[in-house]
C-alpha cells in the first residue's frame, strides 16, 4: 500500500503541475486563447478511444506492472513536450499513459484491503492524489512563472520517480488470466461488459455521479484560470495554481469526513454534497477578494471529496462482484472522459463566443447543481 501511495502521489503530482506548463507552452508557442482548453481535449480523447483495452489489460496483469508502464508512457511525452515537440500530440501520449493508470491504480485497492477497509483504502488513495494536486498544481505555477523549461523537466522527473516506485508494488492476483488482443473483440467485449455494469442500478448511480464530477472538474480549472486575471486582476500562473490547491485541501478534508461518516451500505448520505458543488461555483462571481475566493474553493473542494470517494468505492465493490474491476474503473473512465469533452468542448465554445467568465460560471454552477440534483431523484 505504501509503495502504491507512493507511485500515485508522484504521478498525480506531476500531472497537475503539466497543466500549468503545458498552457504556458501554448501561450509561448503563440497558439490561439481558446487553444488552452483544447490541449485537455487530447488528454481526454487518449482515454475515451483506450478504454475498451486498458481495463483488459489491468486485470490480465500483476497492477503494480502496468502502473510502470503508464508512467513510462506519462515519462516520455513530457521529455518530448520539453523539447518543443507538437504539444497537443505530447498531452496525448501522457493521457494515453494515465488512461492506463486509473484502473490500475484503483483496482490495486480490492486486492490490497478487505471490504470493510474498502472505503477507507480508497480515502487513503484520494488523500495522497489530493495531496498531490495541492503540491502539483502551486508548485506547477510557480515553477512555470520562473521557466517552463525548468518546469516540464522536473515534472519529467516526477514520472520517473512514480515508475520507480511502482516497482517495489508487488506480484498481487490476476482477476482475469488473460488478454485479447483483437480490437474488434476487445471493443465487443468492453461493450458488452459495459451493459452489464449499467444493468447493475448501483453501478449506473456511481458511473453517472462520478462522470458529472470530473467533468464538471475539468471546465471549472479552466474557469478558474480565466476567471483570477478578471476578478481579482492577478495574472501570475501561481495564483490560479494556489486556488487549485485549495480545492485539493477540500477533498482532503471531505474524503476524511466521507471515511468516518459514509459506509457502502450508507452511500447515499453523499448524493447532496453533489448539489452544493454546483451552489458553490454559482458563487464564485461574488468573490471580490483572494481570501474570499480561497474560502469557497474549499467550499467546493470539501463537497466534492464527500461525494466522490464513496461513490467510486460502491463502483468498485459492484465491478469486484461482475465484471472485475479494472474493467469497471475503464468503464467509468470511459463515461468520465466523455464527460469532460463535453464539459470542456462547451467552455471552449463559450470562451470563442466571448461570454464573460461570470456569466459562464453562473450558468455552469446551475448546470451542476441540477444534475446533481436529478441524481438525487433518480437514486430515489
Amino acid at each position: 500500500m505504501v509503495a502504491t501511495l507512493a507511485a500515485q502521489f508522484l504521478s498525480a503530482l506531476a500531472d497537475n503541475a503539466l497543466l500549468f506548463a503545458a498552457l504556458a507552452l501554448v501561450r509561448k508557442l503563440h497558439y490561439p486563447g481558446w487553444s488552452g482548453p483544447l490541449i485537455q481535449e487530447f488528454f481526454v480523447v487518449a482515454y475515451v478511444l483506450l478504454a475498451p483495452f486498458v481495463g483488459a489489460f489491468a486485470d490480465a496483469q500483476p497492477k503494480g506492472r502496468v502502473m510502470v508502464f503508464a508512467n513510462a508512457a506519462k515519462f516520455v511525452g513530457t521529455l518530448c513536450m520539453s523539447l518543443h515537440l507538437n504539444p497537443f500530440l505530447c498531452y496525448a501520449l501522457v493521457g494515453s499513459g494515465a488512461a492506463a493508470n486509473s484502473p490500475a491504480k484503483y483496482g490495486i485497492l480490492g486486492e490490497l484491503a478487505s471490504r470493510e477497509q474498502l472505503v477507507k483504502a480508497n480515502s487513503l488513495l484520494e488523500a495522497s492524489t489530493i495531496a498531490a494536486i495541492l503540491l502539483g498544481a502551486a508548485a506547477g505555477g510557480i515553477l512555470t512563472d520562473w521557466s517552463i523549461e525548468g518546469a516540464l523537466m522536473a515534472i519529467t522527473g516526477c514520472y520517473a520517480a512514480s515508475a520507480l516506485s511502482a516497482l517495489l508494488i508487488p506480484r498481487l492476483k490476476r482477476t482475469a488470466a488473460t488478454m485479447n488482443f483483437s480490437i474488434t473483440t476487445s471493443m465487443r467485449d468492453f461493450g458488452s461488459q459495459t451493459r452489464s455494469l449499467l444493468k447493475n442500478p448501483k453501478a449506473r448511480l456511481a458511473v453517472t455521479g462520478t462522470a458529472l464530477f470530473w467533468g464538471a472538474g475539468a471546465a471549472l480549472r479552466f474557469l478558474v484560470i480565466a476567471w483570477v486575471p478578471v476578478a481579482l486582476k492577478m495574472t501570475k500562473n501561481r495564483v490560479p495554481g494556489f486556488l487549485t490547491a485549495m480545492v485539493a485541501v477540500g477533498i482532503v478534508m471531505g474524503a476524511v469526513l466521507a471515511a468516518r461518516f459514509v459506509r457502502l451500505g450508507t452511500y447515499r448520505r453523499a448524493l447532496p454534497a453533489g448539489v452544493l458543488i454546483g451552489i458553490g461555483v454559482c458563487l464564485l462571481p461574488f468573490a471580490k477578494s483572494l481570501p474570499w475566493a480561497f474560502v469557497l474553493m474549499a467550499f467546493v473542494g470539501t463537497c466534492s471529496g464527500f461525494f466522490v470517494v464513496p461513490l467510486d468505492a460502491l463502483l468498485q465493490r459492484q465491478g469486484e462482484d461482475g465484471v472485475g474491476v479494472g474493467s469497471a474503473i475503464a468503464i467509468q473512465n470511459f463515461f468520465e472522459n466523455l464527460s469532460m469533452l463535453a464539459l470542456v468542448a462547451g467552455y471552449t465554445a463559450a470562451s470563442f463566443m466571448t461570454v464573460s467568465v461570470n456569466d459562464i460560471a453562473v450558468g455552469f454552477g446551475l448546470f451542476i447543481a441540477l444534475s446533481m440534483g436529478a441524481l438525487n431523484l433518480m437514486r430515489r
